[in-house]
């Protein structure tokens, strides 16, 4: 039961948390152009479905912090079209602006356009990598029951979900990264060959917000290893991650 109780409060906490940032985001008057400058890598941020780029704006404050010129597409609005279609945004927007050497960071659906990019849109190799945190690289079986089709698109039977699942061949240069429970992908975000790390947190979108998320962000995109092993404590019996995952830093 505890563990029941654990989960509701983690849901609890996860909506909160989004429905902060989307009035947050509804009345913010932050300019694109403000991120602009800097002189690290450049990074292109993907939100996910209903969300526009200021939902990530925390995150989009840190990155330019650190010197990165951060780009984030308006044109994407909130995030509604199917995956080919925003991904032909992005490549053609990464193409207009000459962006070379570029990190991608994306949220959930993100994480799906950023990787149709890098597998078909990215011939010349612009896109040096991607930072996906909570994707549904493998679909999520709730989509199914969903009404609206933007949201039954992820569902593992999609064709799209089903093309990004069985191409592996950009998985190494992606990070793929989530927490112990995510309410919306109960298939859990792992991508076999890529760079998957669990982070002592949990929630679909509370988890942008964490400081280990952050960090690893800021670590993969410049280029430094991105996590250190997780403490456990003193007496704990260790609780290892799925296979293929790399823990990272002790949760708040």
């Amino acid at each position: 039961m505890s563990r029941v109780l654990q989960a509701a409060g983690w849901w609890v906490q996860d909506y909160v948390y989004a429905a902060g940032r989307q009035l947050l985001s509804a009345v913010s008057r932050t300019r694109p152009d403000d991120f602009l400058g800097g002189t690290g890598r450049p990074v292109v941020v993907i939100p996910g479905v209903y969300e526009d780029w200021h939902f990530m704006l925390p995150l989009v404050q840190r990155l330019h912090e650190a010197g990165h010129p951060v780009h984030v597409l308006t044109l994407l609005h909130r995030n509604r079209l199917a995956v080919p279609k925003a991904a032909d945004l992005i490549a053609g927007y990464i193409r207009d602006r000459d962006l070379t050497d570029a990190m991608i960071v994306a949220h959930s659906k993100g994480g799906l356009i950023g990787k149709f990019v890098m597998m078909q849109l990215d011939p010349e190799r612009r896109i040096a990598g991607m930072v996906a945190v909570c994707s549904p690289f493998s679909g999520s079986r709730y989509a199914s029951f969903m009404l609206l089709p933007s949201l039954r698109a992820f569902s593992p039977r999609n064709a799209v979900t089903m093309q990004l699942s069985r191409e592996e061949r950009v998985n190494e240069r992606i990070t793929s990264v989530y927490g112990l429970f995510d309410p919306h992908i109960p298939e859990g975000s792992v991508l076999p060959g890529a760079r998957n790390i669990q982070l002592d947190t949990a929630g679909h979108f509370r988890i942008l917000a964490h400081e280990d998320t952050i960090r690893t962000i800021l670590d993969v995109t410049a280029g430094t290893p991105a996590a250190s092993p997780a403490t456990q404590p003193a007496g704990t019996p260790p609780a290892g991650p799925p296979s293929g995952t790399q823990p990272a830093g002790p949760g708040a």
